[in-house]
């Protein structure tokens, strides 16, 4: 059986930064992986031990450092840091929670991860700039960096659907192994 690790969040815990989860149209497929047994749910940030609810952050290019948007890799090679909206620097505390997740993830033999687009930590095709006023840029999280190091392919949470056609394809390819 294939394990998927997958934002808590997406599953309906309120575990975002202010306490809500994040549905994701995807219900019924979600339903039907927890059924299988399929998912590996994880919230990086609690893992961490950040609390619920938690000021937003977002990364930001680190002061020395100049050039395009940083994102989650550069967190992780600290050229980039993670700061709250009150300046507090979470930097280390979401390296950690990637770190966590990569080794959640090796320890289910998971090669797929489905993180909620958006998040410092999870985004997976955007992040917020880094002047928390809501604009958003090409990028990727802290935890989304480490999976892809890790070798897992990473979907964003609107893209459900073409990973569960991935792999009933595959299942049905090859029904003894899954």
């Amino acid at each position: 059986m294939e394990r998927i690790l997958i934002s808590a969040c997406l599953i309906g815990q309120p575990v975002r930064y202010n306490g809500t989860d994040k549905r994701s149209g995807a219900e019924a497929i979600l339903s039907r992986w927890q059924e299988e047994g399929r998912l590996v749910p994880i919230c990086p940030e609690l893992a961490a031990g950040l609390p619920v609810p938690r000021p937003p952050a977002e990364i930001i290019a680190a002061p020395d450092k100049a050039g395009p948007h940083p994102d989650g890799a550069d967190v992780l090679a600290r050229r980039a840091e993670l700061r709250d909206v009150t300046g507090a620097d979470l930097s280390d505390a979401f390296r950690r929670a990637a770190d966590h997740a990569a080794r959640l993830a090796a320890r289910h033999g998971c090669r797929h991860a489905v993180l909620t687009d958006g998040s410092p930590s999870c985004g997976v095709t955007f992040i917020h700039d880094g002047t928390f006023t809501g604009r958003t840029v090409p990028g990727f999280g802290t935890t989304t960096a480490a999976l892809r190091a890790a070798g897992l392919t990473v979907w964003p949470e609107n893209r459900i659907a073409a990973l569960d056609a991935l792999l009933q394809a595959q299942i049905s390819e090859n029904p003894r192994k899954h």
